[in-house]
């Protein structure tokens, strides 16, 4: 990798495909038709501030697939993004929802803004502005949206209001991850952390090892992070270190406890972004250590559950020899290049498209209800989570030793080729 060029998350994707697609032998115009989105959007949006002030925030939609079904995708808030990171997770998508044999295509939207410096009433305008903007090329027939960083239910209350007000009738399938007694699905926010460890979980036991004599270090606190920590630790597994982002400080730190985090107690001192009052946290007997101390941690599983790019050349050596699993909980979390590294030391990787897929699944069966009018009990949703994720395993899993691939080979591989294939009965190319 050249060094001196900024990194490119798409790019990156995109270095994922053509492995696998170099792999499976495709033909060169259906890898050029994989390569990139089959439709894209970006537009500004201009929104009024409290103050009555107007801004114009840049937007972007991204429908990458849809050869399976339609499209299933987040849509972020974030000061940071660009169309490139949209472009790279609504590829992903498309092979999340692909190798978990979804019947959805896979997309993705988001928005410049920070909800850290904006009012709920601002928020509101920018998610109906957002609408306003999509309403006529996104459905529940066509592009399905749901929460990503930054965003939750009320965020997705307000947008399928103002669908609901543009199209003049009810479609509650047109959006997930919307609020209990609205729609919403139980379990729904507990699925994605939860889905990280069912596939933990499995690898333990393909492993031979009991996941009682198991620690593991966490980077991200978010919806993701808490509820993969929370399912750890219920099923015997011992949480000793947590990082996160720190608003204030606009630093990430690093907070271990040798004996393993009180979950509940650390709960009680997070705030709904993800990020641990730090001065609380050193009070009740946390270390703090720099941001990336995560990854340095005397611990059997790693999950980088944050940020794309987080394992790198530069860094991956200062992964702990003890360490046997990584699980990818965020999109994208390792650089392609540090996976040799990562073979070399036998550390098994569960790739983000299979590890981080709870979330997906549990918005296709929020969808589902929806779309039905008739709503499961959390036991059933988490029941049928772990049943479909397990079954998503196994079938990499089997196909991965059966062909002597890595996980994360074979994970991308299954995924390619039944798009790949979809493309080509439908006659695309």
């Amino acid at each position: 990798m050249d060094n001196s060029r900024p990194f490119n998350i798409f790019e990156m994707a995109q270095r994922q495909f053509d492995n696998c697609a170099e792999i499976i032998g495709l033909d060169h115009p259906m890898r050029e038709f994989l390569r990139t989105p089959l439709r894209e959007y970006q537009f500004s949006l201009p929104v009024f501030l409290d103050s009555g002030e107007p801004i114009v925030l840049r937007s972007y939609v991204v429908q990458f697939n849809d050869a399976l079904g339609p499209t299933k995708g987040g849509i972020r808030f974030h000061p940071g993004q660009s169309v490139d990171t949209i472009r790279a997770l609504a590829m992903w998508m498309t092979w999340k929802c692909a190798v978990t044999n979804l019947p959805l295509g896979g997309s993705s939207s988001g928005i410049v803004c920070d909800p850290h410096v904006l009012s709920l009433s601002e928020q509101e305008r920018i998610c109906r502005g957002f609408v306003r903007r999509i309403a006529h090329f996104s459905g529940p027939d066509w592009d399905v949206l749901g929460p990503d960083i930054m965003t939750g239910p009320q965020h997705m209350l307000w947008m399928l209001d103002e669908y609901e007000t543009i199209h003049n009738k009810k479609c509650p399938g047109f959006i997930t991850g919307k609020p209990i007694g609205y729609g919403g699905s139980k379990g729904r926010k507990e699925a994605c952390g939860y889905g990280v460890m069912i596939t933990v979980r499995e690898a333990l036991k393909e492993l031979g090892i009991d996941i009682q004599n198991t620690r593991a270090s966490i980077q991200g606190f978010g919806s993701l992070g808490k509820h993969a920590a929370q399912l750890y630790t219920q099923m015997g597994g011992t949480v000793t270190c947590v990082a996160c982002w720190n608003q204030a400080d606009r630093t990430a730190y690093s907070f271990r406890k040798h004996g393993g985090i009180d979950y509940d107690e650390l709960v009680s001192i997070t705030d709904p972004f993800g990020e641990i009052n730090k001065e609380k946290a050193i009070e009740r007997g946390y270390e703090c250590l720099p941001g990336d101390a995560w990854i340095e941690q005397d611990v059997d599983i790693l999950v980088p559950a944050a940020l794309e790019n987080q394992i790198r050349p530069d860094n991956v050596g200062a992964i702990h020899r003890r360490v046997k699993i990584i699980a990818e909980g965020a999109n994208g979390p390792t650089d392609p290049e540090a996976y040799s590294t990562l073979a070399e030391r036998d550390i098994l990787v569960i790739p983000d498209i299979l590890a981080n897929a709870g979330g997906v699944i549990s918005s296709y069966f929020e969808q589902v209800q929806s779309n039905m009018n008739y709503y499961w009990s959390k036991d059933e949703v988490l029941g049928k989570l772990d049943s479909h994720l397990t079954s998503a395993y196994f079938d990499v899993s089997n196909y991965a030793r059966k062909n002597n691939w890595s996980l994360r080979d074979t994970a991308y591989i299954l995924a390619v080729d039944r798009v790949s294939r979809a493309c080509q009965e439908r006659g695309w190319i």
